[in-house]
């Protein structure tokens, strides 16, 4: 078959067919697991859900839409825990046509109510235990009758809840399944995320019936060979881009089973899923690496059942890498995506991984370092990182000014900072809004925070520019394993830590230790609220 793109002269041609011009995603994954209707797609926290069940309850979902007056291209807002009730309201919403809203999980009523002004939507779904939050953002919104249907509710009275509110699961049981999909097509809007919000407001990404397929396609089939019999779990969020893929369009394109958690990814939490389940597939990120391997209650190796694990939303240090690794005898392939991607376009490859890189690009992708002119820069030397690959979004709804300055063209520029090695592999060097020019060269937070979190006492740290006396100079904020005691003998040792191993002017003047960073839902450290505090 002949490749969709030119390839580079390091990969391999991309063969993957492209789906046709009608293409409903929901539609599409129902049709290649017809013959598994019996086989578990999901386990969550009350029980495990067949392929046949979920098939039947997004398309019972679909016909409950059209019911509820929620019409083709009207947006869904999903409020909603990581339980099998997601990926059926998902799923239901894709196949009648109608744009699923996936939002954070853990945000203020105030950003709800932003949510909802913002993406006009018809109905909210929430999850019970998310309902005063969702309540409270619906009696401050301005919204034109957007209905409330409450998920997982045993009985309405019983959290106070008014009796109009319908319940998912009962609009479901009620109705008969939708008898087709809506007539999308593969460029259609399907769905939207919300962006993370490491750097300010969350924008509306919009993304398309296709995007959903390409990541399949290109990296879950490929890069991380996910086949049937494979058991996947994702600690990040269903709402979360990288979510989305692990939990729901890779397993679902294999007919793979996937573990769902309500809860938190604390590390216990996480062990109880790989000890119990023992899922082949692990996704995770650096933060929560980080802490399985300091917690006392780390399973030993034959306790699980990891084949291979992925890692992004931030960079992972190499020395967690190599000591999971080491401990379990599995490696853990970094990449990065982007809510802009939908997942996965650089990353490392199962039996070639390089610990301190993010790999080299997925094939199917194509990626460009650029300096402030737009021109290609050489190898070594610190770019701005643009992407172009078929997964792309459209936009970011009703935000021209900043959809002008992502989406040019066939590319995206990502906003990130990489330098490529000799070797193809890429080196993240940070956002490009976070780098810092100290004595009048350019600092990368990141590569200070890599090499601080190689210290013993070091759990995480994140660095960022202060203003001391209209100079910038660079604050490192640590957070420490637990048996080490803050102390300024080893703020010392941190500086001098540092300044052994980089140029000295990128050591940190000024060391805070704290008892954790601020991070999104999603494992990305917000550095905008540590300038805020310095």
């Amino acid at each position: 078959m002949e490749a969709l793109f030119e390839p580079a002269a390091s990969q391999p041609a991309v063969t993957a067919a492209p789906p046709p011009a009608r293409f409903n995603f929901a539609a599409h994954l129902f049709q290649l697991n017809e013959a598994r209707a019996a086989k578990t797609a999901y386990i969550d926290d009350s029980g495990h859900t067949t392929y046949g069940e979920l098939e039947e309850r997004a398309r019972r979902f679909a016909s409950a839409l059209r019911t509820l007056g929620v019409h083709p291209e009207e947006r869904v807002l999903l409020v909603m825990l990581d339980t099998v009730a997601l990926p059926i309201a998902i799923l239901g919403a894709l196949y009648a046509g109608v744009v699923p809203v996936v939002a954070n999980t853990l945000l203020t009523p105030d950003d709800y109510v932003y949510m909802l002004t913002h993406s006009h939507a018809r109905a909210v779904i929430a999850s019970n235990a998310l309902v005063p939050n969702v309540r409270q953002a619906l009696d401050t919104a301005e919204h034109d009758g957007c209905q409330l249907i409450v998920s997982n509710r045993a009985s309405q009275a019983s959290e106070g809840e008014p009796l109009s509110s319908p319940v998912f699961e009962d609009l479901i049981d009620a109705a008969a399944p939708a008898a087709k999909p809506a007539a999308s097509g593969c460029d259609d809007i399907a769905f939207w995320l919300y962006s993370s919000g490491s750097t300010g407001k969350p924008k509306g990404t919009v993304h398309t019936h296709a995007n959903l397929y390409w990541t399949a396609e290109l990296y879950a089939k490929p890069v991380l060979g996910i086949v049937e019999s494979d058991v996947v779990f994702s600690a990040a969020k269903l709402f979360f881009a990288y979510g989305l893929g692990n939990a729901l369009t890779f397993p679902l394109s294999v007919g793979a089973t996937a573990v769902l958690m309500a809860e938190r990814p604390a590390a216990d939490a996480v062990f109880a899923r790989l000890t119990h389940h023992r899922p082949t597939v692990f996704y995770g990120v650096p933060t929560l690496y980080a802490s399985m391997l300091v917690s006392p209650n780390l399973p030993a190796r034959e306790d699980v059942a990891m084949r291979v694990c992925t890692s992004a939303g931030e960079a992972l240090p190499r020395e967690i890498g190599e000591r999971f690794t080491r401990h379990f005898g599995c490696e853990i392939l970094d990449g990065i995506g982007s809510t802009e991607m939908l997942h996965i376009f650089l990353s490392n490859r199962a039996g070639a991984v390089e610990y301190g890189t993010t790999g080299r690009p997925v094939p199917g992708y194509e990626v460009e370092l650029r300096d402030e002119s737009g021109h290609a820069v050489s190898d070594g030397e610190v770019g701005d990182l643009y992407i172009k690959g078929p997964s792309a979004a459209l936009m970011y709804w009703s935000n021209r000014e900043k959809s002008r300055a992502t989406f040019l063209g066939e590319w995206i520029r990502s906003g990130d900072k990489y330098c490529r090695l000799p070797n193809g592999c890429y080196v993240y060097a940070g956002r490009s809004d976070d780098m810092l020019k100290v004595s009048g060269q350019y600092v990368s937070p990141v590569e200070v925070e890599m090499v601080l979190v190689q210290h013993d006492a070091v759990l995480e740290a994140a660095v960022v520019g202060v203003d001391h006396g209209g100079l910038v100079k660079t604050r490192a904020f640590v957070v420490l394993k637990r048996e080490f005691p803050a102390s300024e003998i080893l703020v010392d040792e941190l500086k001098a830590f540092v300044k052994d191993r980089l140029a000295p002017h990128k050591y940190p003047r000024d060391i805070v230790f704290v008892d954790d960073l601020p991070k999104t839902a999603t494992g990305k450290i917000q550095r905008f609220k540590l300038r805020e505090q310095s």
